[in-house]
């Protein structure tokens, strides 16, 4: 299931973002990358304990945290620590699928990768090139969003980025482990939530219909949770 988020970030946090990247070291892109990946991988990062990579992460994750998009399509249970990276002119990723587990630097804690987020912080009009093409069951989706916006993807999907023809594309790039590992009863809860929504809206939430669907809702979350 691949998901847009309209507007993740506001655009006082995307020019936040942008400003305190343009001060930030960057490196090599290969430090994240696995040993396969990482002949595929050009492109360059901000380390993952910088203090620039920090307070831009936790920018993030409050904005995560505030959107009910987010959590109906993860329905997180633990959030990699959001990292930052940027292609510039002629970089790119080549087909690859992300690791299955990640270790959270200076903390005891394994995060499985159930979800790959990518959150734009670049204005298309200052870029070419940058597609992020992702393989699912319905053939190549080709993703290319406006600054602040975000795609969830399953990471089980075998994925790229289409080199940069011109200009410089900026991104924050991190995994969910969801509560639900299953990406098509994740996608069926996600069906179920904004079908709620919109029975809501339409008849009321005392409406019987209203209940009895959150009701099932909530019993399925309990039937497939892995907590």
């Amino acid at each position: 299931m691949l998901v847009q988020i309209p507007d993740l970030l506001t655009p006082n946090e995307v020019a936040l973002c942008r400003a305190t990247l343009k001060a930030a070291d960057w490196v090599d892109g290969k430090v994240t990358a696995g040993a396969q990946s990482s002949e595929a991988k050009t492109n360059l990062q901000v380390p993952e304990n910088s203090p620039q990579g920090r307070q831009l992460g936790d920018v993030v994750l409050r904005a995560l945290g505030r959107n009910p998009i987010f959590t109906a399509a993860a329905l997180p249970l633990r959030v990699f620590p959001p990292l930052f990276n940027r292609y510039d002119t002629g970089m790119g990723f080549e087909s690859h699928v992300d690791n299955a587990i990640r270790f959270v630097t200076g903390a005891n804690v394994r995060v499985r990768t159930d979800i790959s987020v990518t959150v734009f912080l670049t204005d298309l009009k200052d870029y070419d090139g940058g597609e992020l093409i992702v393989e699912d069951t319905y053939g190549e989706q080709s993703v290319r969003f406006p600054a602040g916006h975000a795609v969830l993807y399953p990471a089980t999907s075998l994925h790229r980025v289409a080199p940069i023809t011109r200009g410089s594309r900026w991104a924050s790039f991190f995994w969910v482990q969801s509560m639900i590992k299953d990406d098509g009863k994740r996608r069926e809860l996600y069906d179920l939530d904004r079908a709620i929504t919109e029975t809501r809206i339409a008849l009321g939430d005392k409406h019987h219909a209203s209940v009895a669907l959150t009701a099932v809702y909530h019993n399925l979350i309990r039937r497939w949770s892995e907590l």
